[in-house]
């Protein structure tokens, strides 16, 4: 498989080089998070040629015997050097009952820089502060980016590359297979159903899969819809599927957790308040809709919406929905007390569509920046004060 460096994580994670606290790499099953920890490897290596690296990846076999958490601690402290640097780095630690021990426990020895990756379904954002005591920074990863897809795949139109980048996402493991059915039938089969699911269910204990099954194909259906746990529960029941909203609310904050879909807030731009009765759900990666639901209604405006939201918070930012007198805007997306406003749509050739999607942007009266992103297949432009933008051109920058 070709490998392409991910300078983003890799440069975030050598500027946290030598910080007090552990370095928990989190993300979607399959996004590459131990290939990126196999990179930060090399990295170090390169950049403290003296460094001892204790790599521990307990998807070996080599490494089994240290599948209890004791021998894993004696193992850390017999290969230490006192006279260098002394990186730790776990890979799948959840294999390890109890791993929280040894690594709190190294920890508090204050002798290693440590790092560690591990299943979605048991190192959750919400887990990390009572499985390592508070003491943790987290690394979010994500599927590839068009920018990555387009360092994987080479293309010298990136209009084009943008429509290959739709079907098939950032789900790097798929690209080794030949046809559209191979890479869905891994990206449905070997991911969705076989990892993100059986971990949320094997962790959880849950005992009702089929309604998991079940809000999986809803909120793939509706990405982009603004809807509420209420609602969806209350569809649920009108078409025989029991399950009141105490149960939707619980199986939907699970699949957020694994990182499979992120929930969006409404902010009222306006009143400068957020809004919590309905929210919008994305997936974390737009391919997984496409294996489990098909391609025969592509609705790429969707599509390029929930692409959008990701690279927004792959780029950092904190994301919400939009509302102005009663209208919405796409995303409201924070980063250092800095605002930006975004409306995303396909096709923006009808004078109706700029027209509708260009409305309440021009209602905004602060000074804040404004863009429209679409398929304009044209280089960027302006039209009062706001920007037009290619949606190729502004996910490749």
């Amino acid at each position: 498989m070709k490998i392409i460096e991910r300078t983003l994580y890799l440069n975030e994670l050598s500027e946290l080089i030598g910080t007090p606290d552990i370095k928990v790499i989190t993300g979607v099953r399959r996004c590459g998070k131990s290939k990126l920890m196999d990179a930060f490897v090399e990295s170090l290596k390169e950049s403290d040629n003296t460094a001892n690296i204790i790599h521990i990846n307990f998807n070996l076999t080599e490494y089994e015997n240290l599948l209890e958490y004791h021998a894993l601690e004696d193992y850390v402290e017999s290969k230490y050097n006192s006279d260098v640097n002394n990186y730790v780095l776990v890979d799948e630690i959840q294999m390890c009952p109890s791993f929280e021990k040894a690594i709190n426990s190294l920890h508090a020895k204050e002798k290693y820089d440590i790092y560690v990756t591990g299943s979605n379904a048991f190192l959750q954002s919400s887990d990390l502060a009572t499985l390592f005591v508070g003491r943790t920074y987290e690394v979010r990863i994500f599927p590839f980016s068009f920018k990555e897809y387009l360092s994987y795949y080479p293309n010298e139109n990136i209009y084009a590359a943008l429509t290959e980048y739709i079907k098939e996402g950032g789900m790097a493991g798929s690209y080794l297979y030949k046809n559209e059915i191979q890479k869905y039938r891994y990206i449905n089969n070997e991911v969705l159903n076989a990892l993100i699911v059986r971990d949320i269910i094997n962790k959880n204990r849950l005992q009702n899969e089929q309604l998991l099954q079940t809000l999986i194909d809803y909120l793939m259906d509706n990405i982009g819809n603004v809807t509420s746990v209420r609602s969806i529960a209350n569809t649920l029941s009108s078409n025989n599927t029991k399950a009141d909203h105490k149960t939707v609310s619980k199986y939907i904050d699970l699949l957020c957790k694994a990182f499979a879909f992120y929930k969006i807030r409404r902010y009222d731009v306006k009143g400068k308040k957020y809004l919590s009765s309905e929210d919008k759900y994305y997936l974390s990666d737009q391919s997984f809709r496409f294996a489990r639901l098909g391609t025969k209604n592509m609705d790429y405006g969707r599509v390029l919406e929930n692409i959008i939201a990701i690279e927004l918070l792959r780029r950092g930012y904190e994301v919400y929905v939009g509302v102005l007198y009663k209208k919405e805007i796409d995303f409201v997306a924070m980063k250092q007390g800095k605002k930006l406003y975004i409306q995303v749509a396909n096709d923006i050739s009808e004078q109706s569509t700029f027209d509708r999607e260009v409305a309440p942007l021009l209602q905004i009266r602060d000074a804040y920046p404004k863009i429209l992103i679409a398929r304009t297949y044209q280089p960027s432009y302006q039209h009062e004060g706001i920007e037009i933008i290619d949606a190729s051109e502004w996910l490749s920058c």
